[in-house]
């Protein structure tokens, strides 16, 4: 979790938790001072499942160059800035991450996990060519197949359950769209 809000953002003075006048029903951080009520809200975390081959038989996944979970593998993701939308974020994170050249397709996973304040949104993508040149956060990018993934090196429990997903939908032959939450 984030550490909570100490002092107001627009004029630097110590913030009270209290319930705002506005009518609001939760405790906020409120300036004294000016006024500001200050929200804090979840975190978005974007990114693809960049598949290759013509049935989507690999998957390419990164190597983390970053804490946390440094030298673990992951889908290339992170968190979504602003004045984007969750696509183009998705997008941009897989081309920092991975240097891949792809197509982005349809939202695949979304994932609540509301004990760390964040939402996970993975995208299909096909990759249109299986060339890479990774970014500072990422030691190596490479494809694996469902049996070569190195299931104990996963970083996330999130990247984990949307690889899962992915390869039993593969094995149908039919992708959907799978919304959960993350105890």
């Amino acid at each position: 979790m984030r550490p909570p809000i100490k002092h107001c953002r627009n004029c630097g003075t110590a913030v009270e938790m209290r319930l705002p006048d506005d009518g609001d029903t939760r405790i906020r951080a409120v300036c004294p001072a000016c006024h500001t009520v200050h929200y804090e809200n979840p975190l978005t975390v974007v990114g693809t499942v960049p598949t290759w081959g013509d049935t989507g038989e690999y998957v390419l996944l990164c190597k983390r160059n970053i804490e946390p979970r440094w030298g673990k593998w992951t889908l290339p993701a992170g968190f979504m800035e602003l004045a984007e939308t969750t696509a183009e974020g998705a997008a941009r994170e897989t081309r920092e991450e991975a240097g891949a050249q792809f197509e982005i397709g349809s939202i695949f996973t979304l994932m609540n996990v509301a004990r760390v304040g964040q939402l996970h949104i993975y995208y299909r993508a096909r990759l249109l060519s299986d060339r890479f040149d990774p970014g500072h956060e990422t030691i190596e990018a490479r494809l694996f197949t469902e049996d070569q993934i190195p299931w104990e090196e996963i970083a996330f429990r999130t990247v984990k359950e949307t690889l899962e997903h992915y390869f039993a939908d593969r094995r149908t032959g039919r992708f959907g769209f799978h919304d959960f939450d993350i105890a």
